[in-house]
C-alpha cells in the first residue's frame, strides 16, 4: 500500500470511508460512526413515512429496524460486532429458559460479566483502548437493555402487585417477548450505536403505532375545544436538535485540540501556574470535553424523533415535547446549582437505568452501590473508579451541606440569589474535580492532578461529613418528601 493511502487511524470496522478520513483529518472510527448516524437519520425519516404502522405490520417494522441495526454494527466494528450478537443471543436464551424467580439475576450477572470481560480484553489484551468509538459502546447500551428488560419481566410475572413501586407497576411486562421483538428492541438501528436505553413497553408501543396516541390520551382535549386528537410532527424538534448537534460538533473539533486533558498534568504548567490558575484551567479542559457527548447524544435523540419515537406529551400551553429519550438537558447542566441537579440532567437514561436496576432495589447503601455499578458498567480504567468513588463523597457532602444550610438562604430573594450563585460556582468546580480522572483514565496522571490541587475537594468533603450532622431536621425532611414526590429520577433523591 502506498504511503499516502495508509489508514492513519485504527479502526475495527469498514475502511470504505478511508479517503474521507484522510481528507478531513478525522479518525476513521469517528467517520464511520458519523456516517452511520447520518444514514440512520435519513432512514428514520423514511421509516416514519413509508413503514408507518398504517402501511405495514409491526413484524415488518421490527425486521427492518433489526437488519439495519446489524448492518451499522458490522460497518462500524467489523467482526468485533460478534460480541454484541453473542451477548444478545445468550441473554435471550436466559429469557426463555431461566425460571422467573432467577431471570433477572442470571441476566444481570451474564450481561455485566460479559461486558466486563470485553472491557478488559479490548484494553489490556488486544490494546484497542485508544479507539474513540469501538464495540464496547453499543455493548454497554445493550447491557442496559438486557438487564432492565429482565427486571421488568420479573416484576410483571414473578412479583406481587403490592410489592412493586408505582413506576415498577407501570413498566412491568406480563409476557416474555418473542425472538423478533427481542432482537428489534436490542439491535434496532435507532439506538445500536449511541443509545439511549429506552423502556421495552415504550419501544413496542412505538413499533405498533401506539406511542404518540398513548401520550395524547393523557390530555383532556375536549376542554381545549379539540374534537379529535392532533398529529404532532417531530420535524421541528429534529431540526432544533440538529442545530445543537452542529454547534456541538464545531465546538468539539475546536476546543478538544486547544484544551487537551494532558495539559492538566504537564510538569511545566503545574510548576509555573498558581493554584487558582490550575483550577481555572481544569474547568476549561472539562468544558472542552463536553461537546462530544452533547453531539453524540443529541444526534441520537434526533434520530429517534425523526422516526416518530420520543414523544413525551403536551404542556399546559399546548406545546408538543419530544424529550422522552433525551439524554441530557444542556441548560440545566450548565446552570446546575447542586451536584444532584447536575447528575439528574447528565446521561439521563443511564441514570434512569441505574435507578431501576440498583438504587430502587438495593436494601441499603443505595448511593454507594449505585456509583459502584456505574463505575463497573463504564469499564476498567482506574480513572473511572477514582471518579465514582470521589462522587460518593461529593454526593454525601453536598447532601449534608444542603440539608443543614439551604433553609437559611431561602429568603429574602437577594440572599437566595447570592446562595444560588455561590452553589453554582462550587458545583461546577466540584464536578470538574470529580470527573477529571474519567478523562485522564490512568492512575499516575490522576494522582498527579489531585496532588497539584492539594486534594482540596477530598479534604473539604471529609471535613463536611465529620462536622455537619448527616440526619437533617424534621422540617427539612418534610420539605424533601414534598419535593421528592415530583422528582422523576429517584436515584438522586438523597443526593442533596
Amino acid at each position: 500500500m502506498a504511503e499516502g493511502s495508509r489508514i492513519p487511524y485504527r479502526t475495527t470496522g469498514s475502511t470504505l470511508l478511508h479517503p474521507v478520513s484522510l481528507l478531513l483529518g478525522i479518525p476513521l472510527d469517528q467517520v464511520n460512526f458519523f456516517a452511520c448516524q447520518l444514514f440512520a437519520l435519513l432512514a428514520a425519516f423514511w421509516f416514519r413515512s413509508y413503514l408507518s404502522p398504517s402501511h405495514v405490520s409491526s413484524g415488518v417494522r421490527h425486521a427492518f429496524a433489526t437488519i439495519f441495526g446489524l448492518y451499522f454494527a458490522v460497518f462500524c466494528f467489523g467482526w468485533y460486532s460478534i460480541h454484541i450478537f453473542v451477548l444478545v443471543m445468550i441473554s435471550y436464551s436466559i429469557m426463555v429458559l431461566a425460571s422467573i424467580p432467577n431471570i433477572h439475576r442470571y441476566s444481570f450477572m451474564v450481561a455485566m460479566g460479559y461486558l466486563t470481560l470485553c472491557h478488559v480484553s479490548r484494553i489490556y489484551i488486544f490494546s484497542y483502548g485508544i479507539l474513540t468509538t469501538d464495540f464496547s459502546g453499543p455493548l454497554m447500551i445493550i447491557t442496559q437493555k438486557i438487564t432492565i428488560l429482565a427486571f421488568q419481566v420479573h416484576d410483571g410475572i414473578g412479583r406481587k402487585l403490592e410489592e412493586l413501586t408505582k413506576e415498577q407497576k407501570e413498566l412491568a411486562i406480563k409476557t416474555k417477548p418473542s425472538l423478533l421483538e427481542y432482537l428489534s428492541y436490542q439491535l434496532n438501528f435507532l439506538s445500536i450505536l449511541a443509545g439511549p436505553c429506552s423502556n421495552y413497553k415504550d419501544y413496542i408501543a412505538f413499533i405498533e403505532g401506539r406511542h404518540v396516541q398513548m401520550k395524547l390520551l393523557e390530555v383532556n382535549w375536549k376542554e381545549r375545544n379539540c374534537e379529535r386528537l392532533p398529529d404532532p410532527s417531530p420535524v421541528g424538534a429534529v431540526l432544533h436538535k440538529l442545530g445543537i448537534t452542529l454547534v456541538s460538533l464545531l465546538l468539539f473539533l475546536t476546543l478538544s485540540k486547544n484544551f487537551p486533558a494532558t495539559s492538566l498534568v504537564d510538569d511545566q504548567f503545574i510548576n509555573k501556574s498558581s493554584f487558582l490558575s490550575r483550577l481555572g484551567f481544569l474547568y476549561l479542559v472539562m468544558q472542552a470535553s463536553k461537546p462530544k457527548y452533547y453531539f453524540a447524544w443529541t444526534l441520537a435523540d434526533a434520530i429517534h424523533n425523526a422516526a416518530g419515537y420520543g414523544f413525551s406529551g403536551v404542556d399546559e400551553k399546548g406545546n408538543f415535547h419530544w424529550d422522552l429519550l433525551s439524554n441530557l438537558n444542556i441548560r440545566n447542566i450548565e446552570m446546575a446549582t447542586s451536584f444532584k441537579m447536575y447528575i439528574e440532567n447528565w446521561n439521563i437514561q443511564t441514570t434512569a437505568w441505574l435507578k431501576r436496576v440498583c438504587y430502587d432495589r438495593a436494601p441499603q447503601y443505595r448511593t454507594a452501590l449505585t456509583f459502584l455499578l456505574s463505575a463497573i458498567w463504564h469499564g476498567v480504567y482506574p480513572g473511572y473508579y477514582f471518579t465514582f468513588i470521589t462522587g460518593i463523597f461529593m454526593t454525601l457532602a453536598a447532601r449534608a451541606v444542603r440539608n443543614n444550610c439551604r433553609h437559611f438562604f431561602v429568603f429574602p430573594k437577594s440572599l437566595k440569589m447570592s446562595y444560588d450563585i455561590a452553589t453554582w460556582l462550587v458545583t461546577q468546580f466540584a464536578v470538574c474535580y470529580t470527573v477529571a480522572p474519567f478523562v485522564l483514565l490512568a492512575v499516575e496522571p490522576t494522582v498527579k492532578l489531585y496532588k497539584s490541587l492539594y486534594f482540596h475537594m477530598h479534604v473539604l468533603c471529609v471535613l463536611v461529613l465529620l462536622i455537619l450532622p448527616i440526619k437533617c431536621p424534621k422540617h427539612i425532611k418534610k420539605e424533601q418528601v414534598a419535593f421528592q414526590g415530583t422528582n422523576h429520577f429517584a436515584i438522586n433523591r438523597k443526593q442533596k
